[in-house]
C-alpha cells in the first residue's frame, strides 16, 4: 500500500472508531434531558434515579468520545498536509468554531451535570442538562459542515495567486444544503442509537427482574423517542438522497448500481448483484418509478447511468485542462488578464484535469487513453456502496417496527409480558451502530476519488510523509484505540451489572468513576 491508500485507511480506521461513541453522546444526551424535564415536572424521585443512573453511562461514553476524536484532527496536519494548505481557510473555520461553540458548552455542562445536583435547583440543573445536549449538537452541526462543504463546495473559489482555495461567502459554507441534510440525519441516526441503547438495557433488566420500575420507565422514553427518531431518519435520509442527485450524481449512480441512464422515472433495485467487469447489475430486482420519484421528486426527471457521468467526466477533464494550461502560463504572465479571463472560463473543471496527476506529471500532454482512464477513475467502488446503503436501509426500517411495537406494548402496560420482544429488544444493541458505519461509508467511499468534490483528488492531498511512518503510526492507533474500547465497554458492563442508584450505585461515586475513566485514557 501506498502513502496515499495508508493514508486513507489510518483515517477512516479512527473515524470508525470515533464514531462508535459520537452516536450514542447525541442520543443519550437528549434522553437525559427528556428524563430530567419529566423529574423537574413530576417530582417523582424515580425520575431522578433514572437520570443519573444513565448520565453515568453517558459519561463514560462522552468521555472515550472525546479521547478517540481529538487525534482525528491531527491527522490533517501530519498525513493531509496539501489539502490543509489547499483548503484550511474555508475547513478550518467551522472546526475552530466547533471548539469554541460546541466543545467548551458541553465540558463546561457536563462538570455541572455530574457535580451540581446538590448546588443548583432542579430547574437550574435541568437548564444545565439541556445545554449539555444542546452543545453536543452543536459539536456535530460544525463537524458536519465541514464534511458537507467537502461533499458540495460552495461559498468558496480559487485564487491562482496563492493556489489555494478562499473563502467568498462563509453565509453559504454555513447554509450549504448537504451539510443541512446530513447534520439532521446522522443527528436523528445518533438519537436512534441512544434509544436502541436504552431500550436494550431496560429489556435486560425486566428479563432479569432487576430494576423493574425504572426499567419500565426508561423503557416507555427510549420506546417514544426512538420512534419519532427512526421515522426522521428516514424521511431526512430522502432529503439527503435528493440533494445527492443535485450535487453527487456519480455517488448516487453507484448506490443505485445503475449503469446505463433509464427513461424517468427511474426504478429502485432491491437487490442484485453489480458487476465492475462488465458494468451490469445480475439478477437485479427492481420496483419501478421509486429511485426516481424519491431522488428527483418528479415524473419527468432523468437520472444519468454511471457509463453517461463517465463520458462526462471525460469532457470535463478535456475542458478543466485548458484551465491547467492557462494556470501555468499565469505563473509566467502573471498580469496577463486573457489569460485569467481564460481560467475563469473553466475554472469549475480544474479539478477534473488534476485526476490526470496520478497517471503523469506534464498533464497537459496527456494522451487520449489516459483522459479516458482518469474518467474511469471517477467510479466509486459500486458493490461496497450498493450493499452498504441495502443494509443501512433495512435496519432503518427493522428500527422503526422494533419502535413502534415497544411504543404498542407500553402503552397498554404489556412490556413485562412478552419475553420473545425483550429478547429481541437485548440482542438488538448493536444494529444501530453498524447501520451508523454503514452510513459513513456511504457517505464518504461514495465520495472517491475526491477528497473534496470535483475540486482536489484524494491522492493529491497527503503530505510527503514516508509510508513507513504512516503505517507505524496506524498500528499505534488501532492498538490504542482498541484499548480504549475495551476499556468502554468494560466500564458500560460494570455500571449496568451495578444498576442505578440504590441498588450497587451511589450518584455520589461519580468522582471515583471519572477517575476510572480517566485511567483508562491515559
Amino acid at each position: 500500500m501506498d502513502i496515499v491508500e495508508l493514508s486513507r485507511l489510518q483515517f477512516a480506521v479512527t473515524a470508525l472508531y470515533h464514531f462508535l461513541f459520537v452516536p450514542l453522546t447525541l442520543g443519550l444526551a437528549v434522553l437525559l434531558a427528556i428524563m430530567e424535564s419529566v423529574y423537574v415536572m413530576t417530582g417523582k424521585p424515580i425520575w431522578r434515579d433514572i437520570t443519573k443512573f444513565w448520565g453515568i453511562l453517558f459519561g463514560i461514553n462522552f468521555a472515550m468520545g472525546v479521547a478517540t476524536g481529538i487525534t482525528m484532527e491531527f491527522q490533517f496536519g501530519t498525513n493531509w498536509a496539501y489539502y490543509s494548505h489547499y483548503v484550511g481557510d474555508i475547513f478550518g473555520t467551522p472546526l475552530a468554531l466547533e471548539g469554541l461553540m460546541a466543545f467548551f458548552l458541553e465540558a463546561t455542562f457536563v462538570g455541572l451535570f455530574f457535580f451540581a445536583w446538590d448546588r443548583l435547583s432542579k430547574v437550574q440543573h435541568l437548564i444545565a442538562t439541556w445545554a449539555l445536549a444542546i452543545g453536543t449538537n452543536l459539536s456535530a452541526l460544525w463537524i458536519l459542515i465541514a464534511n458537507g462543504w467537502m461533499q458540495y463546495p460552495v461559498g468558496a473559489a480559487f485564487n491562482a495567486d496563492t493556489m489555494r482555495m478562499e473563502v467568498t461567502d462563509f453565509m453559504a459554507v454555513l447554509f450549504n444544503p448537504v451539510a443541512q441534510a446530513k447534520f439532521v440525519h446522522t443527528v436523528s441516526a445518533g438519537y436512534v442509537t441512544g434509544a436502541i441503547f436504552v431500550l436494550s438495557i431496560s429489556a435486560y433488566y425486566l428479563l432479569r427482574g432487576r430494576h423493574v420500575e425504572i426499567a419500565r420507565r426508561s423503557m416507555t422514553v427510549a420506546a417514544s423517542f426512538g420512534l419519532l427518531s427512526a421515522l426522521s431518519v428516514v424521511v431526512l435520509g430522502d432529503e439527503s438522497g435528493y440533494t445527492a442527485s443535485e450535487n453527487q450524481k456519480m455517488k448516487l449512480a453507484a448506490i443505485e448500481a445503475m449503469w446505463d441512464t433509464e427513461p424517468a422515472p427511474a426504478s429502485f433495485t432491491v437487490v442484485g448483484l453489480p458487476d465492475l467487469s462488465t458494468h451490469q447489475t445480475h439478477y437485479a430486482v427492481k420496483i419501478p418509478w421509486v429511485m426516481g420519484l424519491i431522488a428527483t421528486r418528479s415524473v419527468d426527471k432523468t437520472l444519468p447511468g454511471i457509463n453517461e457521468l463517465v463520458e462526462e467526466a471525460h469532457h470535463r477533464i478535456e475542458d478543466g485542462l485548458i484551465a491547467y494550461r492557462a494556470l501555468e502560463a499565469i505563473k509566467k504572465a502573471p498580469k496577463d488578464e486573457s489569460l485569467r479571463r481564460t481560467l475563469d472560463a473553466h475554472i469549475n473543471n480544474l479539478g477534473y484535469a488534476l485526476l490526470l496527476k496520478r497517471y503523469r506529471p506534464d498533464i497537459e500532454n496527456a494522451t487520449r487513453a489516459e483522459i479516458t482512464r482518469a474518467a474511469y477513475s471517477t467510479i466509486p467502488d459500486v458493490p461496497v456502496l450498493f450493499w452498504s446503503f441495502r443494509i443501512m436501509v433495512g435496519l432503518g426500517f427493522f428500527f422503526i417496527a422494533l419502535f413502534t411495537y415497544a411504543f404498542w406494548l407500553s402503552a397498554h402496560r404489556r412490556l413485562e409480558r412478552w419475553r420473545w420482544f425483550l429478547k429481541l429488544c437485548f440482542l438488538s444493541l448493536p444494529m444501530p451502530w453498524i447501520a451508523a458505519e454503514l452510513g459513513w461509508i456511504v457517505a464518504e467511499y461514495g465520495r472517491q476519488p475526491w477528497v473534496i468534490e470535483g475540486v482536489l483528488p484524494t491522492f493529491l492531498g497527503v503530505s510527503s510523509t514516508p509510508a513507513g511512518n504512516v503505517l507505524f503510526s496506524l498500528v499505534g492507533f488501532v492498538v490504542f484505540y482498541t484499548a480504549l474500547l475495551v476499556a468502554d465497554l468494560y466500564l458500560l458492563i460494570k455500571y449496568i451489572r451495578l444498576g442505578p442508584e440504590g441498588d450497587g450505585i451511589p450518584f455520589s461515586g461519580a468522582r471515583k468513576l471519572a477517575a476510572e475513566v480517566n485511567d483508562a485514557r491515559l
